[in-house]
């Protein structure tokens, strides 16, 4: 009988949650709002729905295997060369490119818990080993991070703001820790909801990579553009870095619409100001809201809340909300998350976590 290798056993799946059409025909409900993978409630970019249409009279031709449009396009507007960009099939396909070409079986990488949960799902299926440090204050301890390194420390993935919590990290805390962490360990910096941050003391990661450090930035369109059905992420690093990258990247893993919709999307600067604004409205709202019922939260500089509850609650509550037509996301036992969604859908979920014991 053909077994797989033990650290591929031992690991705990991704769980996706269910189509919402399936719900409820499940749960014999309609009219459902959506506010657990923090999805833009906007929708996607009219231009980058616009660019789909007319691309779609090409899908009989592969898609360009090295984004060469999609890649002129984004390195002008960070004004960089555009061989210190590549793209993946969401930034998923980034980190595992990473793990796939920088970790060794049995070499080591650092994470916060609780986290984006795909880090240590990737290094575990590399057989790594995953260094898991907790967060301190609902935000990444670097201090600690950079303290774990030992010469096994190949990544240290810092999410920025955070997934789940929402929060980040400072200039002055990343510039203490980047000093800190040895040469030859690879920081991957996770900025997927980089466009929503708020604070101007938001380290400017862009810095390191001038400065020739060993830093992978990732970046997304699935947030504030829009685009998440599209799975279309991208990295940026230095060339020689992301020519070690594209050594074990698979030939066309964008598809020829997603690369068409980000470059529309890239220019549609009206949506990426709406989107925003909606987000910061939304915030207020539901800081308000929360702070009237005095359920605790996390302030956040991304586009989602997490609500931390009574231990072993997080399944229940989420349970309960269901039932209401309103899905969000529970964390491990005793958390929950909320996308911010549009006004009324906000509204919504205060109304139904009213009848709620948090």
């Amino acid at each position: 009988m053909l077994n797989a290798p033990e650290h591929i056993k031992t690991i705990k799946p991704y769980v996706p949650g269910k189509p919402v059409e399936e719900l409820e025909r499940e749960l014999g409900i309609t009219g459902s709002i959506k506010l657990a993978s923090n999805e833009n409630p906007l929708g996607p970019s009219p231009l980058a729905v616009r660019a789909m249409r007319k691309g779609a009279r090409d899908l009989n031709r592969y898609p360009d295997g090295s984004c060469f449009y999609l890649k002129e396009a984004l390195a002008g507007k960070l004004k960089i060369t555009p061989d210190g960009i590549m793209f993946g099939n969401g930034s998923n396909e980034l980190i595992e490119l990473a793990v796939r070409t920088f970790l060794n079986p049995g070499d080591e990488a650092i994470m916060a818990h609780p986290s984006f949960v795909v880090y240590s799902m990737i290094v575990q299926a590399a057989n790594g080993k995953n260094i898991i440090v907790p967060l301190k204050e609902w935000r990444h301890d670097l201090e600690e991070m950079a303290a774990r390194t030992t010469g096994k420390t190949k990544l240290v993935f810092i999410a920025n703001p955070n997934n789940p919590t929402g929060t980040m990290n400072t200039k002055a805390e990343m510039e203490a820790f980047m000093k800190k962490v040895p040469a030859g360990v690879l920081v991957v910096v996770d900025e997927a909801y980089y466009e929503y941050v708020a604070s101007p003391d938001y380290a400017d990661t862009m810095k390191y990579l001038g400065e020739g450090r060993e830093i992978l930035v990732l970046r997304t369109f699935s947030k504030i553009y829009g685009l998440a059905g599209l799975r279309i992420g991208y990295g940026i690093a230095s060339p020689r870095l992301i020519t070690e990258m594209n050594k074990v990247r698979q030939p066309f893993n964008v598809n020829c619409l997603a690369q068409k919709a980000a470059v529309a999307a890239l220019e549609d600067k009206k949506h990426i100001e709406k989107t925003r604004r909606i987000n910061a409205q939304g915030k207020r709202l539901l800081y308000k809201q929360l702070d009237a019922l005095k359920i605790n939260y996390v302030p956040t500089e991304a586009n989602f809340i997490y609500i931390p509850v009574e231990s072993g609650a997080s399944v229940r509550l989420y349970t309960n909300l269901l039932q209401k037509g309103v899905i969000v996301r529970p964390v491990g036992p005793d958390a929950i998350r909320v996308t911010i969604g549009l006004p009324e859908e906000n509204r919504r979920f205060i109304e139904a976590l009213k009848q709620e014991k948090i």
